[in-house]
């Protein structure tokens, strides 16, 4: 039985597009800027991979014999979103970026919020999300009023501490902000930011949740499913594409339960032909913090899970090692994602070695190589590799 894993090291890029500069990000190199600023990594599953022969990166050397075809993806999709870097990947280009709110959201749209939620709420400008509970977290203690934020990226997010409002009644106003955030004001995520503790030391929970639009047609996800086969979606991948297309979901609080996940459905006799999951920690709690060495530090430990997962894939299995933008923390000046060609990684046990795929042209090649590697006629731009990876009778 065929099955593909893709594996997404969320925002790690390694290079500036070319229209990288139209962004402000212009001198990017997450994965690459990482290593340099910690003297090196220490990768061994991926530098046997190939990880070393897609651009130089110190302490991952390029081998001669890589394990595994590798190359880099350009993303034709407007912006250097989360939802458009996953949609892309699963065959959907995203022309024009979703709206972004530097000023914080017009007033008339909160009131309409806050009438139909039945809430109050405060802040509503960009903000570090660890930063805006530690500023606010006692008044929202005080008063109850909720603490609306944004980012450069294009996201409402709603933090509240966990005893005033649970997970479940946070998620209810989510899916609320959801409905009313729709054609001019149609950001690509809600988020649910629940946070816990006292003033003075708030920590923000594994209950995070995102509230995607609905890609606005059918993804490889869907026209998996439609052909009987099983997804299985590890950490926010079910959130990304607003639970379409996906037959089971495991939540985690980290990339090592993440990785754990993936581990433990590839080792066990389940019926799933999909297994996609990301690996949010390197975004969220790293990239956008400016902080390297943890970054560096969770690749190492990234890695030490992927030797464990690499010896319990079977025959059939395509495993795709990919990233969906980049966000170089390096970068002082910003904690943005950055516009930035992802790594392309794809090994199996019946795949060619060696491969170099060079530079695709589109984020949607992975969505066309499995499309064809299942048999499922589709529509999706972009160009299949299976051709270079796989002898003429195993397609």
């Amino acid at each position: 039985m065929k099955r593909a894993i893709i594996i997404i090291i969320d925002a790690c890029g390694v290079g500036e597009l070319p229209d990288a500069a139209t962004y402000g990000d212009e001198g990017s190199s997450t994965l690459p800027h990482v290593a340099e600023a910690v003297g090196g990594l220490k990768m061994p599953a991926c530098t046997r991979l190939g990880l070393g022969n897609i651009v130089p990166i110190q302490g991952v050397p390029p081998q001669y014999k890589p394990g595994a075809a590798f190359g880099k993806m350009t993303e034709q999709s407007a912006g250097k979103d989360s939802t458009t870097g996953h949609w892309e990947i699963a065959g959907l280009i995203t022309p024009k970026p979703f709206p972004v709110f530097p000023n914080g959201f017009p007033p008339d749209l909160v009131a309409e919020f806050e009438r139909r939620a039945g809430i109050k709420t405060m802040a509503n400008h960009p903000a570090s999300g660890t930063e805006i509970i530690k500023e606010l977290g006692e008044r929202h203690l005080q008063t109850g009023e909720m603490i609306l934020y944004t980012s450069a990226d294009s996201v409402f997010q709603l933090a509240a501490h966990e005893d005033l409002y649970p997970p479940e009644k946070l998620y209810q106003i989510c899916t609320i902000a959801r409905e009313l955030l729709q054609g001019e004001f149609a950001v690509g995520r809600v988020i649910a930011r629940p946070f816990v503790g006292s003033p003075g030391n708030f920590t923000r929970t594994a209950h995070r949740r995102d509230f995607s639009l609905e890609p606005p047609s059918a993804t490889l996800l869907d026209l998996l499913q439609k052909a009987g086969h099983s997804v299985f979606a590890v950490g926010k991948i079910s959130d990304l594409f607003a639970g379409r297309g996906v037959n089971q979901k495991v939540k985690t609080a980290n990339n090592m339960e993440v990785m754990d996940a993936v581990v433990s459905a590839v080792d066990s006799d389940s019926t799933h032909q999909m297994i996609f999951a990301n690996c949010v920690d390197f975004d969220e709690k790293w990239g956008h913090r400016n902080d390297e060495k943890s970054f560096a530090n969770g690749l190492e430990m990234f890695d030490e899970r992927l030797d464990r997962l690499l010896p319990t894939l079977r025959q059939d299995d395509m495993l795709i090692i990919t990233a969906d933008h980049g966000c170089d923390p390096t970068i002082k000046t910003s904690t943005d994602h950055s516009r930035e060609y992802v790594p392309l990684l794809v090994y199996g046990a019946a795949l060619k070695r060696g491969v170099d795929l060079g530079t695709r042209g589109c984020f949607c090649d992975v969505a066309c190589t499995l499309a064809e590697w299942f048999g499922i006629r589709h529509n999706f731009p972009g160009n299949s590799f299976l051709g270079r990876i796989v002898d003429g009778d195993r397609k």
